[in-house]
């Protein structure tokens, strides 16, 4: 068999161009076995795996190309070595149509086959021309992959990822590029569908949710071209587990503005634009920088101004759209965040989620003024004293300031004050006010009653005492007399000039 071998060699060593192939009386040997049809189709129930952990339906990758498995296309750049032939071994680029054009058998259909599968295909060829033709083919450069991504990402479509050298695309930098998951992604059912030569399709399940724990590669799934990857709703919601998800190199950035509303009781209920390092009201514009964490809830209430006294922090909801079209209710307790520091409360948003606050049934001072410090209460709100005090207009006072207060706070009652009582007016958040007169003790602790916590834009109208209105009232009918007699006064002057 050597000799065989060699003798062949040596007839093929001087280079013989392609005319003078048409003349050549060499054997000619039979055609290789037939390319073998894809493994699996889309009516598989496994896919197939190498070296798999049990159960886990995935494919172990280390994030470099799997050769065996990659099937060319368009685009792709390979070396094809021809031993019979050194000097026409080169490299080629897969065409449009999917073919490699090769000196004496032209073109060679390769699209959709592995590189096994593919020197076959071409040993198949030239073995019309040449006795024993030993082919080898190899990947020089991979084309781009172009992947369609859908499900729970920041921006689901098309995506044409680039390689860097040889190395193979993964499913992380994938979602990646598609701006990364949200926070209701389910990550332990991550899917994958790759068509195949046979035109049925492959459908592989990645535990996504074990790479981010372990950091085992073999998770993340290498793509290739025309795959297809989907990231289903998880059904329910896990304060740690969005915490975490939050942190990944693959969630949605967070200097990327999310337009939230936040609604209830706070300061300036409406839509905002809420960033994880700033943000902006409405359409504004937000600046952040690249790895900022996602913006939370307490950042989202922060932007709407902070929350009302009246706030009741353990029960604020979060209402959130999810890709499939259902809604999804998050509780969330920052009254725990607030008290035990419990960061998992402080949850993540994402794109168009709303956030209430609801107003209290009952009302605990102590709390109420442990609230007034959190970070996202509001540093100051404006109230206006008119009427008999000593600074009268607008004065900003700190929140959960008692009546009392935000008296001295505009200087006091002045010495023509009604200082018995004074009227409250409230601008409710349903558009109506409501009036309330109000006995004044600065010597009261908080009352709803007597004592009650100012909100941002209440009104203390402080009126006359009866003393004040009645010198007010005696001036008011005395004025025009005195300005009689002064009338009189004038003729008396003008004699006075000729005494």
């Amino acid at each position: 068999m050597a000799c065989t071998l060699s003798s062949v060699v040596f007839a093929v060593q001087l280079p013989i161009r392609a005319a003078e192939y048409e003349t050549q009386n060499l054997p000619v040997l039979e055609a290789p076995p037939e390319v073998p049809a894809a493994v699996n189709s889309l009516d598989a129930a496994t896919p197939v795996t190498t070296a798999a952990p049990p159960n886990d339906g995935i494919i172990p990758s280390s994030g470099f190309p799997t050769v065996e498995s990659y099937t060319l296309g368009a685009g792709d750049q390979v070396r094809v070595d021809i031993f019979q032939l050194p000097e026409y071994s080169s490299e080629y680029e897969v065409l449009i149509d999917g073919t490699l054009s090769l000196p004496i058998v032209g073109q060679v259909a390769v699209a959709g086959l592995t590189l096994e599968q593919a020197e076959r295909t071409i040993s198949q060829a030239y073995a019309q021309r040449l006795r024993r033709p030993i082919i080898e083919i190899f990947l020089v450069t991979p084309r781009p992959l172009r992947v369609g991504i859908a499900g729970e990402v920041a921006r689901p479509g098309e995506y044409i990822l680039e390689r860097e050298g040889t190395q193979f695309p993964s499913l992380v930098n994938a979602l990646e590029t598609a701006g990364g998951i949200t926070q209701s992604a389910d990550l332990r059912q991550v899917v994958v569908q790759r068509p195949d030569s046979s035109g049925g399709v492959q459908t592989f399940v990645a535990n996504l949710w074990q790479f981010l724990n372990t950091g085992d590669l073999q998770y993340n799934l290498a793509l290739q071209d025309g795959d297809t990857i989907y990231i289903p709703t998880r059904s329910d919601f896990d304060y740690a587990e969005s915490l975490q998800l939050s942190a990944a190199s693959f969630a949605a950035e967070g200097s990327q503005a999310l337009n939230v509303a936040v609604v209830g009781e706070v300061l300036r209920p409406g839509p905002y634009a809420v960033s994880g390092s700033s943000s902006s009201r409405d359409n504004g514009t937000s600046a952040g920088s690249n790895g900022a964490r996602q913006p939370t809830v307490s950042q989202a209430i922060q932007t709407a101004g902070g929350i009302q006294p009246e706030a009741d922090l353990r029960e604020v909801k979060i209402y959130r759209r999810t890709r499939n079209g259902t809604q999804l209710v998050i509780d969330v307790n920052l009254w725990a965040l607030l008290t035990d520091g419990d960061i998992t409360k402080d949850v993540a948003l994402q794109e168009g989620d709303t956030v209430f606050v609801p107003e209290a049934e009952t009302l605990i001072a102590s709390e109420i003024t442990e609230a007034a410090s959190a970070s996202f209460s509001p540093e100051t709100i404006r109230i206006n004293v008119v009427g008999e005090v000593e600074d009268p207009g607008a004065v900003e006072i700190p929140p959960n300031t008692p009546l009392s207060q935000g008296l001295l706070a505009a200087g006091g009652f002045n010495n023509r004050a009604r200082q018995e009582n004074v009227e409250l007016i409230r601008l409710n958040p349903n558009g109506t006010a409501t009036r309330t007169s109000i006995d004044v003790d600065f010597a009261a602790g908080l009352d709803e009653a007597e004592n009650p916590l100012l909100r941002n834009n209440d009104v203390i109208v402080v009126g006359r005492s009866g003393i004040a209105s009645f010198s007010d009232t005696l001036g008011s009918v005395v004025t025009p007399l005195g300005r009689a007699f002064s009338l009189f006064s004038i003729p008396l002057s003008i004699l006075n000039l000729f005494d």
